[in-house]
């Protein structure tokens, strides 16, 4: 049965893989608009402790979106795939430490990743194709940030035909999702978006990366079905979708660069 549609591939015949080929084909169970709405909120949960894990968003922020703010006016950032919201509250929670007035909207075109995020307070909006951006508070001012975060549910291209434009721009593990046709435009539409610079972080392709993985969500087998979710099996298929440098390098148009950080992720940067 394909992975996404049904009970996911095994996941012992990938372990002493050297992973050389990216497996493009590969499918996330939480890219299923069809799949248990439950795990997949519970997928959302588990984002914060594996974002917090394997991400690196604080070293990030410190070397990469740190630097591109400014002390005395308003800062913009926008989170394009901003799926549960943990990394846009760890973002305005750490601009906040720094003294820093930092907007932040998060982005993302699926309309349970949206609900799911809006539930836990912000400011929720609506961004559609061709017409005006709507919003509506929905919690409140969300309490970790030091300034209004905003959750859309909106894709790229819907931002860019509304003019949108933020100092920053970031993503979080949305790369490997992307077809190559898709990545082509995702890159178009996040460089229209940034006035300063982009910073897309994801997974860097390694057969340790997905040993160490496998073996550290070990624990969650024995959730029982109630409490499950799609964080081991999709990490897993994660880092076999993901690029490694020379080929994200290759897959990238002139303008962007690939940057290395610790253990395993590349950062693609522009500006």
């Amino acid at each position: 049965m394909r992975p996404g549609r049904g009970s996911p591939e095994p996941v012992g015949r990938h372990l002493l893989s050297d992973l050389r080929e990216r497996d493009a084909d590969a499918a996330e169970l939480m890219d299923d608009p069809d799949c248990d709405l439950a795990a997949l909120e519970r997928t959302y949960a588990d984002f914060r402790w594996v974002n917090a894990a394997v991400a690196g968003w604080r070293r990030t922020y410190l070397r990469q979106v740190r630097p591109r703010l400014e002390s005395g006016r308003v800062n913009t950032l926008l989170d394009l795939g901003s799926g549960g919201g943990d990394v846009v509250r760890a973002l305005a929670r750490w601009a906040r430490r720094d003294g820093l007035d930092l907007r932040i909207t998060a982005a993302d075109p699926d309309g349970r990743a949206h609900a799911w995020a809006t539930r836990r307070g912000g400011v929720a909006g609506a961004a559609g194709r061709g017409s005006a951006l709507t919003r509506h508070v929905a919690g409140g001012r969300e309490p970790e940030g030091s300034g209004e975060v905003e959750f859309l549910r909106a894709g790229s291209a819907d931002l860019v035909a509304q003019g949108r434009v933020f100092d920053v721009v970031v993503s979080n593990h949305v790369l490997h999702h992307l077809a190559a046709g898709e990545l082509g435009a995702f890159l178009a539409d996040s460089a229209a978006l940034a006035a300063g610079g982009v910073v897309h972080s994801d997974i860097r392709r390694s057969p340790w990366a997905y040993r160490l993985y496998a073996a550290g969500t070990l624990p969650l087998l024995a959730r029982p079905g109630d409490r499950a979710s799609f964080v081991r099996v999709d990490g897993l298929i994660s880092v076999r979708r993901s690029y490694t440098a020379a080929e994200l390098r290759d897959a990238v148009p002139d303008g962007w660069r690939v940057v290395g950080q610790a253990p395993w992720r590349n950062l693609l940067i522009r500006g």
